[in-house]
Order: C-alpha cells, then structure tokens, then sequence
C-alpha cells in the first residue's frame, strides 16, 4: 500500500481522530476498563485467532499511553505527528507490531535525539508503516513452526519472525515482550507488543 494512498483515505478518520484527542482525559478514566477487555481477550501463541474486542488499536493505545503505568506514549507521539493515528480508528483489519516506551528511548540514545519529533516525518512515516501489517494475524500465523515467516509490512518491504520468535529486521533485530502481550485483540485489528522499534534502514 503507497504511503500517497494511505494519506488521501486518512482525510476523514483523521476528524474522528481529533475528536478522540479531544476526549482524551474520558479516554484516561476508561483506561482500566479497556485494558482489562483487552487483556481478556489476548492468547498465548498455541491458542487459536481471537475474536475481535469492542475497542480499537486506537483505543488500547491511548488507554495505556494515559495508564498509570504508562505505556505507548511514544507510539502515539509517533502516530499524532506523523498524521497515522487515524487509521486505527476505523474497520479495516490490522496487525500491528508495537514497541513499548523503553524501545522508542533506547532508540532516541542511538540517535541521540531527544524525542520522536526530533526527527523527520516521513522517516517517522515510513518507521510506523513498517510495524503494521494488513489483516488479523494471531501470533500462530506471525511465528512459524519451522522456517522462518517473512511479515509483508505496509511499507512494503517485509520483516523476518522465526521459529523461536525473533523478529529480523531490516536495520535490527527485536523480540515480543511476554506471551500475555500476544494477541492483544481490538474491534480492528490485532497488537503485538515487541521489545524494540523496527528499522527499515541501517543505521
């Protein structure tokens, strides 16, 4: 899917986006009972696909960005900046691959920046697009039995998932943070909480 595509069909979610923003400190008190529908409804990797939830990726997001165990808050900085967000609000199915904080600052240590912004958008853009994968994919059909699984992105360049549940990177390499953050379902689409941002590049 070309990045040109996605911003034309982002036009009108990106209005239900800002309202969602709008409603953020409603979204903040819901937050407990959003996570825990949506750690209802994670499975292990042996377990089958599961049902899709009442909430969406957008939702879990700033529910845990706005937790008091914090979580997300870069992803969602990442996804608002780069004008992404919106796409997680609607009906089309997702997957999608997410770093945790720690990942995002271990990143800016690397780069030696002080936040996300601090970087150009579209290499942002590009960043986020190569977390995200088109469908509902349980990790059963993420992590392979035997070889190792490439991971078609909405970049369009793919990443690597083996047997033991290493993801293989383009620029680097990251792991899934624990079983019970597997299969995180939403209304559309499905999260997989990883260890580290992905890279598309070398740096």
């Amino acid at each position: 899917m070309k990045r040109l595509t996605i911003s034309v069909l982002l036009i009108p979610i990106l209005i239900l986006f800002t309202a969602c923003e709008d409603n953020m400190m409603d979204a903040n008190r819901d937050s407990a009972d959003i996570q825990a529908r949506a750690a209802a409804s994670s499975n292990v990797m042996e377990r089958a696909v599961p049902a899709p939830s009442d909430v969406t990726i957008a939702d879990i997001v700033i529910s845990f960005a706005g937790a008091e165990d914090e979580q997300f808050t870069q992803l969602l900085d990442a996804l608002i900046y780069t004008e992404l967000a919106g796409v997680f609000t609607g009906g089309e199915q997702f997957t999608v691959f997410a770093p945790v904080d720690d990942a995002f600052y271990a990143l800016y240590e690397i780069l030696e920046v002080d936040s996300i912004r601090d970087l150009d958008v579209e290499l942002v853009t590009d960043v986020l697009l190569y977390h995200v994968a088109e469908g509902r994919r349980a990790s059963n059909s993420v992590v392979p039995p035997r070889r190792d699984r490439n991971i078609q992105t909405l970049l369009g360049v793919s990443f690597q998932v083996t047997p033991d549940a290493q993801i293989n990177a383009i620029g680097n390499t990251a792991g899934f943070i624990s079983a019970d953050l597997l299969n995180v379902s939403a209304s559309n689409g499905i999260i997989h909480v990883i260890d580290t941002v992905l890279l598309p590049i070398e740096i």
